[in-house]
């Protein structure tokens, strides 16, 4: 157990820096169990966290179970189509209301003393509890509420009500993605995975494209390293596109029918998202790669993976975009869990940023060291976007010949 206390801003000077001297981050991040604890309440805890799709709350009668940071939570959308988050807890004795996903007819009861709860929380009745009335006023009873919300095919909610709104979070994406309309589009596969290794490990894999052409050969055919450019307005997130994205020796990524309505830039484009902390959003012309992360411990990770198209398509249509996601994905597996292992058998000394490849990690970096030193997240500094017409600011990328509409626009 380290006894680094990773509140303290000193702590996190070397990941502060601009990206031409920042340094990785130490080793006891991804090892240590204390760094996993302060991480869990303070980023976790506190941040708005991915906690499934869209999907499965699409209708009222559903009532998903999710952990957030230790914390048992419940999601419902109510008759009148009002999405729900409560803390999972009785409000009589704390009894847990549910174990897991599960129907429900209107209302929630608690399996021990039968209060009963409607899909807003609400308290609706505590059977035989007047008999002998009590002798003062109990106050509100309803379940403690969370907040929730749903953006494009991601269901999120946040523990800490100081946190900023989800649009204040997400910054410039709601703009940014808004002409793929990604509140209508189609889970068509989902599996989970369980990864040795940490969370971050995982994420950060998935931000920069260093390590492209010697861990992914074949989806180096399809997102070639030339055509990569940084994709990143203001916001929680790091973005990165594939501009175009390639179907000259393979066309796994082109085989489904593309969306509607796409603009020039998006309908020849891959965007990669990594919204912080946990989603992971590969969004093409035609279909989408999610993958949400949901820390187990500090060398333990779950991955689960969505796949989804732009409308309902034939049964088995998607198998082989599919397969050749889990290919790449089973690659990065195997590359991440090799860094666990070295990070936590090795625990050398952090190396340099590579300013060319890794500014996204550098930016993720300070969201991290942010939350983790902050007291309160309610001013948490939302970072600013790269500016698409300064050369230096691609750090060494070529000029994007089908740039974003929002960047033009800027």
């Amino acid at each position: 157990m380290s006894t680094v206390d990773w509140t303290d801003d000193a702590v996190w000077e070397p990941t502060r820096r601009p990206v031409t001297t920042a340094m990785c981050l130490p080793p006891a991040l991804y090892a240590d169990p204390n760094a996993f604890e302060v991480e869990r309440d303070r980023v976790f805890g506190r941040a708005w966290v991915c906690v499934g799709t869209a999907a499965e709350v699409a209708e009222p009668g559903r009532l998903l179970v999710r952990e957030i940071a230790g914390r048992s939570i419940l999601i419902t959308r109510d008759t009148d189509g009002g999405l729900h988050a409560m803390i999972n807890a009785c409000r009589h004795r704390g009894t847990e209301l549910a174990e897991a996903d599960c129907a429900v007819a209107g209302t929630i009861r608690c399996p021990y003393h039968r209060w009963t709860y409607a899909l807003d929380g609400r308290l609706r009745s505590t059977p035989l509890f007047d008999q002998v009335p009590r002798t003062d006023e109990p106050g509100d009873l309803d379940l403690v509420p969370v907040r929730v919300t749903t953006w494009g095919p991601l269901l999120l909610a946040c523990l800490d009500p100081d946190t900023p709104p989800f649009a204040t979070w997400i910054g410039d994406l709601d703009e940014r993605m808004a002409g793929y309309q990604l509140d209508t589009w189609t889970p068509c596969h989902e599996q989970a995975l369980d990864i040795l290794a940490n969370w971050k490990l995982v994420t950060e894999n998935f931000q920069e494209y260093y390590h492209l052409g010697w861990v992914h050969p074949e989806l180096a055919k399809v997102s070639r390293v030339a055509d990569h450019y940084r994709y990143q307005g203001p916001g929680m997130y790091c973005g990165q596109t594939t501009t175009p994205v390639s179907g000259d020796e393979r066309d796994d990524w082109l085989r489904l029918p593309a969306a509607d309505g796409l603009d020039p830039s998006d309908s020849v484009s891959g965007r990669f998202i990594a919204l912080f902390p946990n989603v992971i959003l590969s969004v093409l012309p035609n279909h989408i790669w999610l993958m949400r992360l949901d820390p187990i411990a500090p060398g333990l990770t779950r991955e689960t993976c969505t796949m989804l198209t732009p409308a309902p398509i034939e049964r088995d249509a998607h198998i082989d975009t599919r397969d050749f996601w889990l290919s790449v994905n089973a690659e990065d597996i195997d590359i991440v869990e090799r860094a666990q292992r070295g990070l936590t058998r090795g625990a050398v000394p952090p190396g340099p940023l590579s300013p060319r490849f890794e500014e996204p990690l550098n930016r993720f970096h300070r969201m991290l060291a942010d939350c983790m030193t902050l007291d309160s997240l309610a001013d948490i500094p939302i970072p600013a976007g790269d500016d698409p017409s300064d050369p230096g600011a691609r750090w060494g990328a070529a000029e994007n010949p089908t740039p974003p509409t929002i960047d033009l626009a800027r």
